[in-house]
């Protein structure tokens, strides 16, 4: 059956399921969100408030650096404490990983090329099976091996898919097949390149990623471009956009990425106008406030903010609730469309807040009927 709207059509990638502890990542499952701790590991209590803050900002899966000892000690009590699966981050100390593992990991985050000899993959592979662990390959253009840089000459996408094959040979060997891969680089046309190219090769979930992309603002832009060209293309099962900022936010940022292309529904979609001299009220500072106060909303829902009557009045015909702006601080409310009601501008924020809200019980009370319904 044909799409209404072929335009809006994403078809993506085939590929193999696995399971990251209770998430599934790839196959027919939503492509997942997930970020990094950036707290010391040894240091339980801040690492499990963090992970409170991601969790509670939408994070599917989180990660944790394992670098010593200590961390692994302290992963165990975090692991307990999580909601949500955690990935253990290991780079080159093998006994780190079986110590992860052993904790509660749901994943390792590894190159096996650089854990050490064969017999040292082969025990990260025995203790990822025997506790239930999946793997993730993270292959990286910084970090790539000095044998394909003097093949190559320099990082480029045959090199990270090289290394990536590689990478994956040494896990097939010993009959472990529950991985995913990631190749990134900085640089946005040589990540896409490299995924392209790994996409084609394998079957495996894709871990996407821009990596060291940049500060909020610039991080954005930059995996925006990157992860928006290769999810537009359906190739990618789970993501991390990696940012200098606090790890919730690259959370918001990544479920952002995921509701323009329509991938993922999560918390209220906000459709505003830049402003200009025409509006009826502060736009910038107005949707600044509702975006903070509406964080704790994770029904889907579209809310517009249009400062006056030019666009207003069309894109609020295509929201749950729309607001645009009106003269003398009288603004008009659009509930499913349909002009509803006016509002002061002294009560507006309030007011479209408890809408939301409502809206928003309201959905979530109609579900929970449809799936009462069906289970009878």
């Amino acid at each position: 059956m044909s799409s209404v709207r072929p335009w809006r059509d994403i078809e993506r990638r085939k590929s193999r399921q696995i399971m990251v502890g209770s998430v599934p990542v790839g196959g027919d499952a939503p492509i997942t969100v997930q970020t990094m701790t950036n707290t010391l590991t040894s240091d339980a209590k801040a690492t499990i408030e963090q992970i409170r803050r991601c969790e509670d900002a939408g994070a599917d899966l989180i990660r944790v650096s394992c670098p010593d000892v200590e961390s692994t000690a302290a992963f165990r009590e975090i692991v307990r404490e999580s909601r949500v699966p955690l990935i253990a981050d290991i780079h080159f100390h093998y006994k780190r990983a079986l110590e992860a593992a052993d904790a509660g990991a749901a994943c390792l985050r590894i190159n096996p090329g650089n854990i050490g000899s064969a017999d040292r993959v082969a025990e990260v592979v025995r203790a990822a099976k025997a506790n239930g662990c999946a793997i993730r390959i993270g292959v990286n253009a910084g970090s790539l091996e000095r044998h394909l840089l003097e093949k190559y000459g320099e990082p480029c996408p045959e090199a990270l898919v090289e290394s990536a094959l590689d990478h994956i040979k040494l896990l097939q060997d010993h009959d472990f097949h529950e991985y995913k891969v990631a190749v990134k680089a900085s640089d946005v046309f040589l990540a896409v390149a490299a995924y392209q190219g790994l996409a084609d090769a394998v079957d495996c979930p894709l871990h996407l990623g821009i990596t060291e992309a940049g500060g909020l603002i610039g991080g954005t832009v930059k995996s925006s471009i990157g992860m928006g060209m290769l999810l537009w293309s359906g190739i990618g099962d789970t993501l991390r956009v990696s940012l200098s900022a606090e790890p919730e936010e690259e959370v918001r940022v990544g479920f952002e990425m995921l509701k323009a292309l329509g991938l993922r529904t999560r918390g209220v979609r906000v459709v505003s106008c830049p402003s200009c001299a025409r509006q009826g009220f502060d736009v910038i500072r107005t949707v600044e406030a509702l975006e903070e106060r509406l964080q704790h909303i994770k029904t889907p829902l579209s809310l517009s903010v249009l400062g006056c009557v030019v666009n207003g009045p069309g894109e609020a015909r295509e929201t749950d609730i729309g607001l645009t702006g009106g003269g003398n601080g009288k603004h008009m409310v659009y509930l499913s469309g349909v002009t509803d009601h006016t509002v002061q501008s002294e009560t507006m924020l309030d007011h479209i807040v408890a809408l939301v809200e409502a809206k928003a019980a309201e959905i979530e009370a109609a579900n929970a009927a449809q799936e009462a319904v069906a289970a009878e």
